[in-house]
């Protein structure tokens, strides 16, 4: 290899399946070189054999065979190259329970299924190499229903709903293009199931990477001196190096994946590129995530801001009912990393240890990261006046909803604002 490109590696096999376990005969993808194939650093830093190998995991993919299909089709290999590409651009790992909104039938047919879940592959283990630990992540085409669900409650939730479905996956989570019902049209129960789950656990998605943008209402636009009143399309005053390296863990860079609007998932939960799901809790901590969860105060300083004016594009906006119903009532907290540069909104309920907006200053910023504290009885008031966010289909663009008694603003804006660097 030349340089770090995993995009010629995908071996596709034929599975005959198992139909003792009513699992059909399938397509089964195999990606080589995220994991560390060498271990002489031309690709990876070998890091020792005790650790992951690489980025600590290869995807997989499973397709289920038409009749008469003698050879495997290879967009599957071109979805697991842009998913690769994607790790490699921006360092972010998968972890299983992930998703992936992609926006677009995976094999650019007609079909509704349009994105993507993760969870381990379940014939390969994870492997002890000479390089380090390999885990395998297989890729679990789903429709847009499902995903809607999978980030109001969570992925490994909805993953367990799929394999209870043998159209829809089954046991091996075997995906079908020709799938034309979502498990909640072929099963209506399964949406009473997710429903509970919502209620009892809320959300585990923590933030996503989006399109957004946050004003400094209560100090003039000309003054910049230390102002973080953000432009999309302008370029933000940046953070130093050290500063950088102190947030990236929290708020990972999302990068677009072949120019579709994908949100992929922020994960502040992992070590060694595993993920560590935690018991469901009324008390959240920022830094119990990620050593690196808060700023120190001595490399920038918090500011209090008077009002604040949140910007977002529909899609990312179509996400605060989840953030405030799935987290903050369940004492956890949100974050929107910005895909144009370093800003970041993160929401925050009041029982979430480690932030430094409070109850008396429930906005502040660390230079392009603004947090806001909502109590909980705000959040009740914000979901009722925000209940037009659950109907796309009838949301006109922009949208504006604002609550002058907290000096708080919020705007659906469109794509096209986000993108315009004139703006």
């Amino acid at each position: 290899l030349g340089g770090p490109d995993p995009l010629d590696y995908v071996s596709m096999y034929r599975n005959v399946g198992n139909p003792a376990l009513n699992v059909p005969e399938h397509w089964h993808y195999v990606s080589f070189g995220l994991s560390d194939l060498y271990g002489d650093n031309r690709v990876h830093e070998f890091t020792g054999t005790d650790g992951p190998s690489g980025f600590g995991f290869e995807l997989t993919f499973r397709l289920k065979r038409e009749t008469g299909e003698s050879a495997p089709p290879t967009w599957p290999a071109e979805l697991m190259q842009g998913l690769a590409r994607y790790v490699f651009q921006s360092e972010n790992t998968f972890c299983s329970g992930d998703h992936v909104s992609w926006h677009s039938p995976l094999d650019n047919s007609e079909s509704r299924i349009q994105h993507m879940l993760l969870t381990e592959d379940p014939q390969m283990q994870p492997v002890q190499t000479p390089f380090g630990v390999v885990t395998f992540l297989q890729i679990v085409g789903v429709c847009t229903e499902e995903l809607h669900a999978a980030q109001q409650w969570n992925g490994q939730g909805i993953l367990e709903l799929l394999r209870t479905v043998p159209v829809a996956g089954g046991p091996w989570l075997i995906t079908d293009m020709r799938r034309g019902e979502t498990i909640f049209e072929i099963d209506p129960h399964l949406q009473e199931r997710v429903d509970k789950g919502i209620e009892t656990d809320g959300s585990n998605l923590s933030g996503v990477s989006a399109k957004c943008a946050w004003d400094d209402l209560s100090r003039p636009p000309e003054d910049d001196e230390d102002s973080r009143s953000i432009c999309i399309g302008t370029q933000p005053r940046r953070l130093s190096g050290k500063d950088t390296e102190q947030i990236r863990e929290t708020l990972r860079r999302g990068l677009e994946i072949n120019s579709k609007p994908v949100l992929p998932p922020i994960n502040a939960q992992r070590q060694n590129g595993l993920n560590h799901d935690r018991a469901p809790s009324r008390k959240d901590s920022l830094e119990s995530e990620s050593s690196a969860a808060i700023i120190p105060h001595e490399l920038i300083r918090t500011r209090q801001l008077e009002s604040v004016h949140l910007k977002f594009n529909q899609e990312s906006g179509a996400l605060i009912p989840l953030c405030l119903r799935g987290r903050l009532l369940h004492g956890r907290h949100f974050t929107y990393k910005s895909i144009t540069g370093d800003t970041a909104i993160t929401f925050v309920s009041t029982g979430v240890e480690g932030a430094f907006a409070t109850e008396e200053h429930p906005y502040a910023a660390h230079g392009p990261w603004l947090q806001i504290l909502l109590t909980e009885e705000f959040v009740e008031k914000m979901l009722e006046d925000l209940e037009d966010l659950n109907s796309p289909e009838e949301f006109k663009l922009p949208k504006e909803y604002s609550w002058p008694e907290k000096k708080l603003k919020v705007s659906i804006l469109p794509d096209a604002v986000f993108d315009n660097p004139l703006h």
